[in-house]
């Protein structure tokens, strides 16, 4: 009985990253609310007041989101987009880039950003979940 579980417990240990993971992903979505005003992302993302976020840490760079208008200062910028970036614009997009169109005042709490992240790396540029 006392290795049935040892074998149970390692099991559950198992899985630990993983379900870190979809839950991460999961408040991520909840924090995406703050952004639906202005962004999307899935397999019909458009542009909207903002750019769509698809692929954001696959390698895009910042200001380049296909028939999306962009500000001044964000078609000057030479940035490639990944979590470290992300992080430091999203706590405070119109102090990093000043002249963005974007109004949002930022997202302070880092457990929220991380989840976010979490979130938004879950789509790929065609906006499917990989």
């Amino acid at each position: 009985m006392k290795h049935l579980a040892y074998a149970v417990a390692a099991g559950f240990l198992g899985f630990a990253p993983i379900t870190a993971q979809a839950q991460d992903a999961a408040a991520g979505e909840r924090v995406f609310l703050q952004c639906r005003a202005c962004h999307q992302v899935g397999e019909t993302a458009k542009n909207g007041v903002g750019p769509q976020l698809n692929g954001l840490f696959d390698g895009r760079k910042a200001g380049t989101a296909a028939a999306y208008t962009y500000s001044a200062a964000y078609k000057s910028l030479d940035k490639t987009w990944d979590e470290t970036n992300f992080t430091t614009y999203i706590k405070d997009p119109r102090g990093v880039t000043p002249g963005t169109k974007m109004v949002f005042p930022g997202l302070k709490d880092e457990t929220q950003i991380k989840n976010l992240v979490a979130y938004l790396k879950q789509f790929g540029a065609d906006g499917k979940k990989k």
